[in-house]
């Protein structure tokens, strides 16, 4: 997702060549490729054509989680359409997965199968439409994306998949006035990748804006294992939060490179990961964080 643009810290980029794709990429300071670029195009085919060859897949793994979560949510406060607040939603494809009850094969087939290169980007977003008014999934939660991309907010909004946006650096930035008013309807905050490049500023300042709104959203992050979370942990902590880690691991996509291989392992060692039997096997893991506020930790 764009905000993966800038970790939290940086190092000259290190060029090098993707093998599948025949481009030169460069690295941040894990070792992690940079693909800025299909992050701001003006539909999503570039974004699953690319990560399709690298089996990205953990949007998938997080849906059942995430659904789980929610009809907790719904049980235990009594909110019938909660709202979904998706930090580094790039197009939507988490709204997309649990609104239209999609997979990402199927989405990997409409957006990069054979055919795909022929519409233009208004007639995507036409097709895309009718797949959610076709759609039976999630129809009583409403999804509001944050991102920096402006191009794939726009397009998750006009195909339906986001139901709002709010385009906003909070890294660098407090939200103003609306974007505060977006943040603060968040009944869950959901990521699958973009914990490490967005840190417990960003996290904070949703947090603030929630508590004037009246509300204390839950929280479910799907984290690289190169990234500590103990900061953000520690901010939650501190707004009355109670974080626990779900057991297991889970595949993001394999490593584009060698290069990448070799400096994200060295990363995990860095920070004091043991990468055998996971990382070690070719490919990025994530772990899954959820947090409550501590009212609600056993419901």
């Amino acid at each position: 997702m764009p905000y993966g643009s800038t970790p939290s810290s940086t190092s000259p980029a290190t060029p090098e060549l993707l093998p599948e794709r025949n481009a030169t990429v460069r690295a941040d300071s894990t070792g992690k490729i940079s693909l800025d670029h299909i992050y701001t195009q003006p539909d999503p085919r570039a974004y699953f054509s690319t990560l399709r060859e690298l089996d990205y897949a953990i949007p998938q793994l997080a849906k059942p989680y995430f659904t789980k979560l929610l009809q907790e949510y719904k049980d235990a406060t009594g909110v019938r359409h909660p709202t979904v607040l998706d930090l580094g939603c790039s197009y939507g494809i988490n709204a997309a997965l649990l609104r239209c009850d999609a997979t990402m094969d199927e989405l990997y087939e409409r957006y990069s199968g054979p055919g795909s290169a022929e519409p233009g980007t208004e007639e995507m977003v036409r097709r895309d439409r009718e797949l959610v008014r076709s759609r039976t999934g999630s129809r009583t939660t409403r999804f509001v994306g944050l991102d920096t991309s402006e191009p794939a907010l726009s397009y998750a909004v006009r195909a339906g998949f986001l139901d709002d946006a709010v385009h906003a650096d909070l890294e660098e930035n407090d939200p103003t006035g609306p974007q505060r008013e977006r943040l603060a309807a968040a009944d869950l905050v959901i990521s699958t990748g973009c914990i490490g490049y967005v840190t417990e500023k960003t996290i904070g300042r949703i947090v603030a804006a929630a508590r004037e709104g009246g509300r204390r959203p839950w929280m479910a992050h799907f984290v690289l294992r190169m990234f500590p979370f103990d900061a953000v942990e520690e901010t939650l902590a501190a707004a009355g939060y109670e974080t626990v880690r779900a057991d297991g691991v889970f595949r993001q996509r394999r490593f584009a490179t060698a290069d990448e291989e070799s400096q994200v392992l060295d990363t995990l060692a860095g920070v004091g990961v043991d990468a055998g039997g996971v990382e070690s096997e070719g490919g990025l893991y994530a772990r899954l964080h959820i947090s409550r506020p501590r009212a609600a930790s056993d419901a």
